[in-house]
């Protein structure tokens, strides 16, 4: 995220292939699968027990849209592009941080929220999801094609009228972290209320609701809409 000097903030997001197995099409967070390497990394960290998470969603970030953010001193551009350029290249994160004089800074990472679906998918995830504050002057996304077709910073009410208006679509989770979003006028408000609300594995499930089936959510947990009818959530 990034605040601006007027507004509420802005998300990073991108938008995946059409032809991926998982999401396909959909607008999504930066992040992806724990490596090998994060797990080996993760053991400088051992006063953080999502050590390797937050790792990879650092290393993601960067490989998938450029943007370096959760490391110490904060990254330039030319830092963030050089730190990618080593990454693609085959290069360790943390080597690859340690060539511009960077190291990674965990604590700056604030958990938000965990996902473990359990629906009938062809591909299934339990996902941390971490709110990582950007500069306010963040260099704009630079897409890894291989990875998705978008990449855009963009607030989470902008997001979520894109996705009403046909123009996008999201999976149920990440629509529900954007309507918990949509409710903050800074980062700052964000990272207060994920401190107010411990993470939590969500697990959504299907109930009939008003004669109809919805997929719901436990109340009480941060978000402000914890039930979709369960047509509209499939389509989205």
């Amino acid at each position: 995220m990034r605040d601006r000097a007027e507004g509420p903030p802005e998300i990073l997001m991108t938008e995946r292939h059409a032809d991926m197995a998982f999401a396909a099409g959909a607008l999504v967070f930066p992040g992806g699968r724990i490596d090998p390497e994060d797990e080996a990394a993760a053991a400088d960290f051992p006063s953080f027990a999502d050590a390797a998470a937050r790792i990879a969603a650092i290393r993601e970030t960067i490989e998938e849209t450029g943007i370096l953010s959760a490391v110490i001193p904060a990254a330039s551009d030319e830092d963030a592009a050089l730190v990618r350029a080593a990454l693609t290249g085959g290069a360790g994160l943390a080597d690859a941080l340690g060539g511009r004089g960077l190291a990674l800074d965990l604590a700056k990472l604030t958990p938000f929220a965990r996902w473990l679906p359990n629906f009938r998918e062809t591909r299934r995830f339990d996902t941390l999801f971490f709110i990582a504050e950007a500069e306010a002057d963040a260099a704009e996304a630079e897409l890894a094609e291989a990875e998705a077709v978008r990449a855009l910073w963009a607030s989470a009410a902008d997001i979520l009228a894109e996705i009403e208006a046909g123009a996008a679509h999201a999976i149920f989770p990440t629509k529900r972290n954007l309507e918990r979003l949509a409710r903050f006028g800074s980062i700052a408000e964000a990272q207060a209320d994920a401190a107010r609300h411990p993470v939590e594995t969500i697990t959504p499930w299907v109930e009939e609701r008003g004669g109809a089936p919805h997929v719901c959510i436990p109340e009480g947990i941060g978000y402000p809409v914890t039930s979709e009818p369960l047509e509209t959530a499939r389509r989205r």
